[in-house]
This record gives C-alpha cells, structure tokens and sequence, in this order.
C-alpha cells in the first residue's frame, strides 16, 4: 500500500534527477504547465516496487503510481499559487543532509561522483531544484494541515473504532538527556573568531574577497562562487545575515556577523528592492580533540553528581544541557518505542535500568555535527494490548494522521476541479 506523497518528504532519487534518460520521452499526464513523462513513471514505479515488493510492470500498480505524482504536481501547483517561499539556508540544510545521505549508500563521495558520471558540484546543482520543490511541497502541507488537532472525545472514539486493529504495543521507554555540543565551547568558537577576525583584516588591506572565500569559507554551495550566494528576497536568510546585509551600502563589506551556521564577513554586492545579491565567507567553529575529552569529563562529573547526590536531573538539564529543544522541559526527550530508537541510542537505553543514568555518549545528528549526552531512562513500560491511559499520546497521533488523511483526500478533490490536469 502507497502512503500518499504529499504525506511523505519524496526521495529524490527517486525522481530520476540524476539518472540519464533512454526510455521515450512520452507525456502520460499534465498538470497545470508541468508535465510527466512515461520514463518517470516507469523509473518512479521500479523505486516504489524496490521499496514496498509491489510488481513495476502491474498496470494497476503503474496507475497507483501515476496519481501519487499527480498529486504531487497538483500540491507543486497549489505551492507556488500561495505564495509559499523557501529560503537559501533551508535549501542548503536539506542538500547537506542529501549529500550525507548519498556518502553514506555508496560509501565515499568519489563512490558517489563515480555512480553518476558527475562531479559532486553537478550533482549538487542537479539536486537544488528538486530540493527546492519538494521542500515547497512540504512547506504547502504543512502550512495547510500543520495545525490539525484532534480532542479527546475524537482520540476515544478512534481508540474504539480501531481498536481491535491497532495491534500489541511494544516496548517503550521514556527517556530525558543533558547534551553538550562541541561547537558551543568558549575556547573552539573564540577560535573561529579570531580565524574570522584575521579575514576580514586581510580584506581591509587589500586581499581579494572571492579568493579568501574560495581558501576558508565552510559555505561549500558558495564557497567555490568566491562567496557569492545570489539575489535573496527579504525574509530568506538567516536574521541576524539578513539585518546586516540589507543594512549595508553596495560594495561594502559588515564586521563580523554571528548566526545559528557560525560567523559570517559579508559584502553586498547589488540591491533590487527587496531583493539583495550578497557573497560572504563563514567561518564554523571546528572541534578539536581537546574539546572532546572536556565534554566527556564534565558530563561524567555531572553524572557523578547526580548519582552520589540523588541530584534531580531536570534542573541539571535545565543547567547545563545545550539542547535548546529540550533543556526548558528539563531535558525530556519523550516516549519512543525501543525498536524505533537509532542503534547508538538504543544501545545506550539497553544497558540501564528504569532511573539510571548512562555515562557520556557520542551522539551523531549531521553531516560533521555531533555532541556528547548522557541520558536517563524515566520510565520503562512492556509491551502490553493498547491501553488508552499507557498509549494515549501514540493513539492521539494515530488519530491525527487519521484525520490529516481524511482532510487531504477531500482537499485533494477539489484541488482536481480548480487545477487543471489531464491523464493522455
């Protein structure tokens, strides 16, 4: 069974951007003014068949196929009606998660490079619009559907209508942590700093702007443009790059900028109303192996601390924790089912009991980011036949989805009749 692609984040691959074409190019269906070819579905339904062991060369299957993408066209379509914008840095977040994710199916980037015939920059710039796309799709769905609730008279009577269905619960645990990132040290960002300081001197005697970005910038999507990062419309770019930037005169260049990817020099290069064109070079702050051992230490001393005291671990969340997710609900993490949980954590959960705390961690969670925790395990609970009180929060989500699907598809029909499309 399909789930619809408007509630799943499409796999690029899967959209044959970075495969050659040798099937003919026959137009099966059209939507609004994009089309979709016979090729694309044929290479859509083989991903869909590796994925859920259907048969690409069932007709049905193929046709089940065609109207997810039509779907997805349609939403494409209701996106850029609406306005929607999306921004460079949510673009560059999601190619760097991209890009990982390719290093890690074929082992290196040269693996990569090799697979597609293409230098990593070609396949980056292949990947940017459909990445644009999808992340427009994403933002449509949930500006549309983000804020569906349901109360607990809804989740009850979910819970009584599919109860018999939804199956035994398995193990579950609650767990909070306290997290440290390397990047957050003192030390490693005055490091940055002054690396930061040292360029934009160089540039205020005379150094070439492009060629200090090329040599240092950790902004690799434009690094290799010298810095330049295009026009951006007010409202795309991180605040504090934006505030500086569209403060700037055209051709100067800001002091040093800080925001959430690290610290920026910029220089405006021109100006289109609100749209501006900039270039800069970022600076990340970069761990070393010293940080590394003074995280471990203090959060081992902090676990001390708390074993030998009795200590509460929330308000040493609230502390020291450097998640900004969690450390004001004291760390929480939630309830996960075991099974669900990554290896490392899992791993991590199995070797505690109900009130322990773990010693410290590495925890991985991008390319080249990465923090150490320790974690607490709050509650253990087996697993057991659904139980309203013990699953309340999974039942609530389950009924969530439920009427998120019921909405969409009634939305879905009259995006049909307001839409034009078109099966040849």
């Amino acid at each position: 069974m399909f789930k619809k692609a408007f509630l799943v984040f499409c796999f690029l691959m899967g959209s044959g951007t970075l495969y050659s074409q040798e099937i003919a190019e026959r137009i099966v269906a059209i939507v609004d003014n994009d089309i979709i070819l016979e090729s694309e579905v044929i290479l859509r339904a083989t991903m869909e068949a590796q994925r859920t062991g259907g048969n690409a060369e069932d007709a049905e299957f193929k046709a089940r196929v065609l109207n997810i993408m039509i779907e997805e066209k349609l939403l494409y379509a209701y996106a850029l009606l609406d306005s929607i914008l999306v921004t460079k840095p949510e673009i560059d977040q999601y190619m760097t998660y991209q890009v990982q994710q390719l290093i890690r199916q074929f082992g290196s980037e040269e693996a990569v490079e090799k697979t597609y015939n293409k230098s990593m920059a070609q396949i980056k710039k292949e990947l940017e619009p459909e990445i644009e796309k999808n992340l427009l799709m994403k933002k449509a769905q949930e500006k549309k559907f983000g804020t569906v609730e349901v109360s607990r008279r809804e989740v009850e009577e979910f819970f009584d209508k599919y109860r018999d269905s939804l199956g035994v619960t398995p193990e579950k645990v609650k767990i909070s942590h306290i997290f440290r990132s390397p990047t957050k040290s003192a030390r490693i960002m005055k490091i940055a700093y002054d690396l930061a300081a040292q360029l934009l001197d160089s540039i205020k005697n005379g150094a070439d702007f492009a060629q200090l970005a090329i040599r240092h910038s950790d902004d690799p999507g434009s690094a290799v443009n010298g810095g330049d990062i295009g026009f951006a419309a007010r409202g795309t770019l991180f605040p504090e790059y934006e505030s500086a930037a569209f403060a700037l005169r055209e051709g100067e260049i800001s002091g040093i900028i800080e925001s959430q990817a690290g610290y920026h020099i910029i220089q405006l290069m021109d100006r289109r109303g609100e749209q501006i064109k900039t270039r800069h070079i970022l600076i990340k702050a970069k761990p070393d192996e010293q940080i590394d051992f003074e995280l471990i230490n203090f959060l081992t001393d902090l676990r001390d601390t708390l074993v030998r005291q009795n200590g509460d671990f929330k308000l040493f969340a609230k502390k020291y924790s450097q998640d900004v997710r969690t450390n004001n609900s004291g760390g929480v993490l939630g309830t996960y089912f075991i099974d669900k949980l990554d290896a490392a954590l899992k791993e991590t959960v199995g070797k505690i009991k109900e009130g322990e705390i773990s010693f410290p961690k590495r925890i991985d969670y991008g390319q080249d980011d990465y923090g150490y925790h320790i974690v607490k395990v709050d509650a253990r609970i087996p697993k057991h036949d659904p139980n309203l009180e013990l699953d309340y929060d999974e039942i609530k989500e389950l009924a969530i989805m439920y009427k998120k699907q019921k909405l969409e598809e009634d939305w879905f029909v009259d995006l049909r009749s307001k839409i034009f499309w078109e099966i040849k």
